[in-house]
């Protein structure tokens, strides 16, 4: 259920272009992990909006080109591979966060951020565990970052005929295994996650 408390709190306060930030892709072995910045219109509602895992494919596409086209302002940022496995996961997450909001224009006054962590972040802001499903901004930057990536996964597919990217998106599964056991680790592979590690030796 989405609550538009936090930003009617945050206006109250004084604040008038509050953000919030999401990512997706902590999960995978492949690809890049994605995030996005949105600021939404002061009382703008969007039918239909709700967590992106929730979402049918379908829902989400539909979602991306309603946030896109009525946000004050958004930006989608990610890390690749390699970035991860030199800052780990969590630090990749919040980086490729901050610079979803670097690209913001105009730059947000608060941000309403995904989890439990703001380190990094020089604005105002504050950590929402759970938001995603709650706050309406944080709720369209998931959508953002959801869309975002599985389009990268769907190109990884055309790169990368016969892992299975567009149907597993990264994750890992036991075809994504087989696949890698059977074709070998590839460049847009995160080295550093242990789930799969031993197929490295």
């Amino acid at each position: 259920m989405l609550n538009y408390g936090y930003t009617d709190g945050l206006r109250l306060a004084g604040y008038s272009l509050i953000c919030g930030t999401d990512e997706a892709g902590r999960g995978p072995l492949a690809g890049d992990v994605f995030a996005a910045a949105v600021i939404l219109p002061e009382g703008f509602v969007i039918d239909g909006l709700d967590d992106s895992k929730k979402l049918t494919e379908k829902k989400r596409e539909k979602l991306f080109d309603v946030i896109i086209s009525n946000a004050v302002s958004c930006g989608i940022a990610s890390c690749t591979p390699q970035e991860i496995d030199e800052l780990n996961i969590l630090n990749a997450a919040l980086l490729a966060m901050r610079r979803a909001v670097a690209k913001l224009d105009p730059q947000p006054d608060f941000l309403l951020i995904d989890g439990n962590v703001t380190k990094g972040f020089s604005l105002p802001c504050r950590a929402v565990v759970g938001g995603d499903g709650i706050v309406p901004e944080i709720v369209a930057a998931s959508v953002l970052a959801k869309v975002s990536r599985d389009r990268q996964c769907l190109e990884l597919d055309r790169m990368y005929p016969g892992y299975g990217f567009a149907k597993h998106k990264g994750y890992p599964t036991a075809e994504h295994y087989r696949a890698i056991e059977e074709n070998g680790v590839l460049p847009i592979h995160r080295k550093s996650f242990r789930l799969y590690r031993r197929l490295l030796s």
